[in-house]
């Protein structure tokens, strides 16, 4: 039955579905990310799943073409006088990753032994492209053996992330809710994102289609850029989004204009799922201690760090606690959670708009910071002193 690619989709997208109505049940105290990847992998080990499901269904590819045209969709919702601020994420989620190597070196080292502990470092800060080069570099050395540790350490640690930066960012939404009259700041803030820009697309050819279109035409450019350059994509799909509201290319908010950014989100769900299929429970239970103790002593230094960063920056710990958090979760998680948040708090939807603005960017910096750039120097770093 789950052979047949529609059946496979709605399978999944049942999964996606709880997942989002928890969500919404919870207001957000309950992640949506966190429900999918935890049933999952109940679904994959009562037998339920296969671990090739996602292989059967058309969306995982929809969801992995759709990548750098959603990123690109995001730099269209930046304004350039928000970004321009955005120096403090990138500090703040740097300090985070700082003291989370520094305590997972000082702590699992003479538990389990510099390799486990090294091996852990670059996955927990980072995403898929760090634990790439740390399996390569097990493999090349022998230590094949230990390769489940980053392994189960990308696989879960979205799990803690995402409670823990979704909770504390409640806190911090519902602040900024309670203080400002969101209803004329949202005003602003549209009018300070628009401001100098003409659409080059008049208003009667701006069809889904023609959106769509523009929005490919910048991931496609992106990942070019991204094969020609040592810059990963994700950085040019975000610029050139941003460089595109600048200058008129882009209007803001290109996906929902296009009418496509539910279906894009849960084609990259389904794409993200697979990094659990060998995540079997035996291997789940053999190696938990150790990985707990990794994620458990990075979550820690991580949320010091975030504490460390915001008292130098001045900024709330709520907003700063999770800005350094998006080592553990990134892309997507970080945009989901900021939409979670500001659909749950916002009172009308000119108040959730603006909440959602003042939340996703540093987060979305921080993510970016992290995940792209930081966690692959730091694993290529640490892969060289094994």
């Amino acid at each position: 039955m789950l052979n047949e690619p529609i059946i496979a989709t709605v399978f999944v997208l049942a999964l996606v579905m709880v997942g989002e109505v928890i969500s919404v049940a919870t207001r957000a105290r309950v992640p949506m990310l966190f429900i999918v990847f935890l049933g999952y992998l109940l679904a994959l080990w009562t037998g339920i799943f296969p671990t090739n499901i996602t292989d059967k269904t058309p969306l995982t590819i929809f969801g992995s073409i759709m990548i750098a045209p959603l990123i690109v969709h995001m730099g269209t919702l930046i304004p350039f006088k928000t970004l321009k601020m955005q120096y403090k994420s990138v500090i703040i989620s740097i300090i985070g990753i700082i003291f989370a190597t520094a305590l997972i070196l000082l702590i699992i080292t003479p538990i389990l032994g510099f390799q486990t502990a090294a091996s852990g470092v670059g996955p927990l800060t980072g995403g898929v492209i760090a634990f790439v080069i740390t399996s390569e570099k097990l493999q090349e050395i022998g230590l094949t053996s230990i390769i489940v540790i980053p392994a189960l350490v990308l696989a879960l640690q979205s799990l803690i992330g995402l409670p823990l930066a979704s909770n504390l960012l409640r806190k911090y939404a519902t602040k900024l809710r309670d203080k400002y009259n969101a209803n004329e700041t949202s005003d602003v803030e549209a009018a300070a994102t628009l401001e100098g820009t003409k659409s080059w697309i008049p208003d009667k050819y701006a069809t889904p289609i023609v959106l769509l279109f523009q929005l490919f035409l910048g991931g496609g450019l992106a990942v070019l850029l991204g094969n020609w350059t040592s810059i990963h994509y994700s950085l040019w799909s975000l610029v050139i989004g941003f460089i595109g509201v600048l200058t008129g290319f882009y209007r803001d908010n290109m996906m929902q204009r296009a009418n496509s950014f539910g279906l894009a989100t849960a084609g990259l769900i389904f794409v993200l799922m697979p990094s659990l299929n060998t995540v079997t429970f035996k291997i789940f239970i053999n190696h938990l201690p150790a990985v707990l103790l990794i994620l458990l002593v990075g979550a820690i230094g991580i949320i010091l760090g975030g504490i460390i960063g915001s008292k130098i920056f001045k900024w709330d710990k709520y907003l700063g606690i999770p800005v350094a958090l998006t080592a553990l979760f990134g892309f997507p998680g970080d945009y989901m959670i900021c939409e979670e948040i500001s659909r749950s708090l916002g009172r009308n939807k000119k108040e959730e708009q603006w909440l959602f603005s003042q939340l996703l960017t540093p987060l979305l910096i921080g993510g970016f910071t992290t995940v792209t750039v930081a966690s692959v120097v730091l694993a290529s770093i640490l892969m060289k002193t094994l």
